[in-house]
């Protein structure tokens, strides 16, 4: 089970929660909740929602940006959005796959192949970005819950600017707890815009006592052709409950002058951490086969395959009709359902109301000197001034069922 949560000053944050709660709950009541279909390798949003040409319009955005700025309160266009929010991206990450990683990860027999597994999850996490679209920054309080079996999974924003994202996930079957803590810091550079993701990801084996920790590589979105959205940067792996970390590194090679297509590689190690002495070498591309390479036997083994385990991937559905106002398929439903009907004035003018009404909360809030406070997760507000390094911990032990699913029955594995 998971390890127990300190809550001081539990019930006081309670009842500030309740009357957050109670501000505006009646016009939220009636909005729809829209499910769209996760980022995947083939099919899934990519290919259901493809909007028109707007390359051109697209460098006009950035046309008075100075390089170097932070586009953290840049304001997009609804033309250049995905029909979901950034807390569904961070969460398919975890809830939408075919073959399951992170039932090896407890699966393992040794702390090696554990190890491994846990590495192959870590590049599973990699799913393929949309050149051109962005998801919606998530409003203050912001929340997705969603279950895939006896894994639950629940995310909530709990900082606007800078946008900071937390995630917790429990697995009771597998003995399995997942905490995150995001922050997205966008900067322009010119001919390109490269979107740092800050913070650390926390993967809990508790029937082994092991806890590791990842960081994530960064979005790098390419302006000038040959143009593009991919992962790239360093992770890093540690477990020292077993003495291993790896180091990989995330890069796209492209033909020459561009032509040809281009590769998405990862290459990296796995090491004893108090010898530095390198036990496998890891090297392939992460939309397509990753392999394992044992440095003393020399066998090579297939570590990753992604179109095993992020093809074709199913899209979420609505188990029971309630879900929570701050769900994010229902605070951004209606933006989405313009979006996916290509009607762009309509959503122009919904996602203009949507962010001055959150803005008008949080004038309201500095007018009554009122302080937010998370539902789910504890914050502490030093971390704000902290090099953008947040850290989140759990109010709960267990993450609870969600009324969003995706059914056993329609899983592949």
């Amino acid at each position: 089970m998971a390890s127990p949560i300190h809550r001081i000053g539990f019930q006081s944050h309670r009842v500030m929660i309740r009357k957050n709660e109670r501000e505006g709950e009646a016009e939220e009541e009636g909005k729809r909740v829209v499910l769209t279909a996760p980022l995947a390798l083939e099919g899934g949003l990519a290919a259901e929602h493809r909007p028109p040409n707007f390359l051109q319009q697209l460098l006009g955005l950035f046309c008075n940006v100075r390089p170097g700025s932070d586009l953290s309160r840049f304001q997009l266009p609804s033309l250049f959005n995905m029909p979901k929010s950034q807390l569904q991206c961070y969460g398919e990450m975890v809830y939408c796959y075919n073959e399951d990683y992170l039932c090896k990860c407890a699966q393992g027999q040794s702390k090696l192949n554990r190890f491994i597994s846990v590495v192959a999850w870590s590049i599973s996490t990699t799913r393929p970005a949309i050149f051109g679209q962005a998801p919606y920054n998530p409003i203050l309080g912001e929340t997705h819950h969603v279950s895939r079996g006896s894994l639950n999974v629940l995310l909530e924003q709990v900082s606007h600017h800078p946008p900071v994202t937390a995630l917790h996930a429990t697995d009771t079957n597998l003995n399995i707890e997942l905490n995150w803590c995001h922050s997205v810091v966008p900067r322009f550079h010119g001919t390109s815009v490269e979107a740092a993701i800050k913070g650390k990801r926390q993967l809990k084996l508790l029937t082994f006592g092991e806890n590791y920790e990842m960081d994530s590589p960064n979005l790098m979105i390419k302006l000038i052709p040959p143009t593009g959205a991919d992962w790239i940067g360093n992770v890093r792996i540690r477990c020292k409950d077993s003495e291993l970390e790896a180091d990989l590194c995330y890069y796209k090679s492209h033909r020459f002058l561009g032509f040809g297509g281009s590769s998405r590689f990862v290459k990296g190690t796995i090491s004893h951490s108090n010898t530095s002495k390198t036990i496998y070498q890891i090297e392939g591309e992460w939309d397509r086969v990753v392999e394992l390479k044992d440095v003393h036997s020399g066998e090579v083994m297939v570590l990753y395959d992604a179109k095993k385990a992020i093809s074709q991937l199913n899209t979420p559905v609505l188990g029971v009709p309630q879900v929570w106002n701050t769900e994010s398929t229902k605070v951004w439903g209606e933006l989405s359902q313009a979006i996916l009907s290509k009607d762009w004035g309509k959503a122009s003018e919904i996602k203009r109301r949507i962010e001055e009404h959150e803005r008008k909360k949080q004038r309201e809030r500095l007018s009554n000197g009122k302080v937010w406070i998370p539902k789910h997760f504890s914050v502490p507000h030093s971390m704000a001034d902290n090099n953008n390094e947040w850290e989140c911990s759990p109010l709960e032990p267990l993450v609870p069922p969600a009324p969003i699913i995706l059914p056993l029955q329609t899983m592949g594995m």
